[in-house]
């Protein structure tokens, strides 16, 4: 799971843990504790395609994360917008207490284009890129957890994409590679911590 640890005096940021694409939360590493969760609009084509006669399915998927924020890049693509608000519609009656929010269109497009401007090529940053680089902008400390473009650990074990499910990176969309020399680049001058090993229970 790609976690993100934000910790600061700002009351916005003196915990965050921030989950990505409806990961599957447990005991292990993984942990337990998320303040906000991705949604993928083509994870709801996917998964949930009958969500509108059935949001039985959805709404227990995203139950186990509390009161967990749900953020969606509802304005990313056409196709994304009614996705998005078929998961507002329907989460929203139901789980009042879980808002689902949608991700600013001009935020993302600066954000797009600053890191496009620093040699950063690829169709579309990926959600943990995108999260990481806000939480820099409202957060002193940063520690980032599961960041990791290669099929294989440090140790040479085999490392699946997502650990919840069997895909495989969009290589069209996402240049993780990239990305994670970008993030090397800022653990490096200090402006966030990128762990690489195991996580423990202490982390979480």
């Amino acid at each position: 799971m790609l976690a993100v640890r934000a910790e600061d005096t700002q009351p916005v940021c003196q915990y965050v843990k921030e989950g990505f694409n409806l990961a599957y939360v447990n005991d292990s590493d993984v942990g337990l504790k998320t303040d906000l969760i991705t949604i993928n609009p083509t994870q709801i084509q996917r998964e949930f395609k009958n969500l509108k006669k059935n949001p039985d399915p959805l709404v227990k998927r995203v139950s186990v994360y509390g009161n967990a924020s749900l953020a969606m890049p509802a304005f990313a693509y056409t196709f994304c917008t009614a996705l998005s608000v078929s998961v507002l519609k329907v989460l929203h009656p139901v789980r009042p207490q879980q808002p689902v929010v949608f991700f600013n269109p001009t935020y993302l497009r600066t954000l797009d284009r600053f890191w496009k401007s620093r040699g950063l090529k690829e169709v579309r940053l990926s959600s943990g890129f995108i999260l990481i680089s806000t939480a820099l902008e409202l957060c002193e400390n940063v520690h980032v957890y599961g960041f990791w473009p290669f099929g294989n650990d440090l140790q040479d074990n085999p490392v699946p994409y997502h650990y919840y499910d069997q895909l495989s990176p969009h290589r069209y969309m996402h240049a993780m590679p990239e990305e994670f020399v970008r993030l090397l680049q800022l653990h490096s001058k200090g402006a966030l911590t990128l762990h690489l090993q195991p996580c423990s229970s202490d982390n979480f």
